[in-house]
């Protein structure tokens, strides 16, 4: 679906979605079918890096208008929740020499969503629509860099406490205090699938037991369509990335050296090589705090 079929906008090029089979009816249609579980069978993962001097403007951006206009607004994206790493958290990073951030300090800013399972190109459509209308009517801040943005298929949940608790669905509502972004590449498709069924049968239940994190989600990145916004870069790794978020009962810098600060060495074999571990905390909307602590 394009910028222009609802019939009903009020901007620039308002009237122009009136053509016949567009308007308010087509909503209805597209809600009547396909899948509309509340599985996050995908996600939308994105680590940004405001550049020095835009912090304060950028954040207002984001929290402002992007988070709602350029993502929440958007069909089949039912959660979002964003975090940041101040410069405490930045310099708990691993391992020193990352292929995902250089250096790995870089991108202070990282936003988490979740799309439903089975919609992903349908949601594709419209997010590539409407963030050509958003840089078209300058609503896009250019003064950022894209660390790590990628959407993703999920692949797997593990849980600390089994069925007690939230699961994966609750996990960008539920407060949890902090979150750790892992990235890991592997030899392949093959060691990859090998090692999603390491973690999810030993690795990660071991390091889970006891630990401040609730639980454990797993994602392969996707590739970009190519008609994508020119100033996010095709996604790499594929073929062989895995990307673990570890949502945190506890503020990371509480219990880092104790339960986290042995990720970046991790040794999960299969030619597993971990590429980054970031600690974050969230954000608290409609507010600039954190924002003077980033640099």
């Amino acid at each position: 679906m394009s910028d222009t079929d609802t019939g009903t906008d009020t901007g620039p090029g308002a009237g122009a979605g009136t053509a016949a089979g567009t308007g308010a009816e087509t909503y209805a249609e597209l809600a009547a079918t396909g899948p509309y579980g509340v599985r996050p069978g995908h996600a939308l993962i994105t680590m940004v890096e405001p550049h020095p001097g835009h912090e304060y403007a950028y954040n207002r951006w984001y929290e402002d208008d992007h988070y709602y206009a350029g993502a929440m607004a958007m069909p089949w994206m039912f959660a979002g929740r964003r975090w940041v790493a101040t410069r405490a958290l930045q310099e708990l990073r691993g391992p020193e020499k990352s292929a995902v951030a250089q250096p790995v300090t870089a991108g202070c800013y990282l936003s988490t969503y979740w799309i439903t399972e089975g919609r992903y190109d349908e949601h594709m459509k419209w997010t590539v629509g409407i963030n050509k209308r958003l840089n078209r009517d300058a609503r896009v801040y250019h003064d950022r860099t894209h660390v790590f943005t990628a959407f993703q298929d999920h692949e797997a949940t593990v849980y600390r406490d089994g069925a007690a608790g939230p699961r994966d669905f609750h996990a960008l509502d539920h407060p949890y205090a902090g979150l750790v972004l892992q990235v890991v590449d592997t030899e392949g498709p093959d060691a990859r699938d090998a090692l999603v069924e390491r973690l999810r049968s030993r690795e990660l239940p071991r390091r889970l037991a006891g630990s401040p994190a609730a639980m454990v989600t797993l994602f392969r990145p996707t590739p970009l369509p190519g008609d994508r916004m020119t100033y996010v870069k095709q996604v790499e790794g594929v073929d062989n990335r895995l990307t673990l978020l570890w949502f945190l009962e506890a503020d990371p810098r509480t219990c880092w050296e104790e339960h986290f600060a042995d990720l970046a060495a991790a040794e999960w074999g299969a030619g597993a090589r971990v590429e980054l571990v970031a600690p974050f905390i969230p954000t608290v909307p409609g507010t600039d705090r954190y924002v003077d602590e980033l640099r």
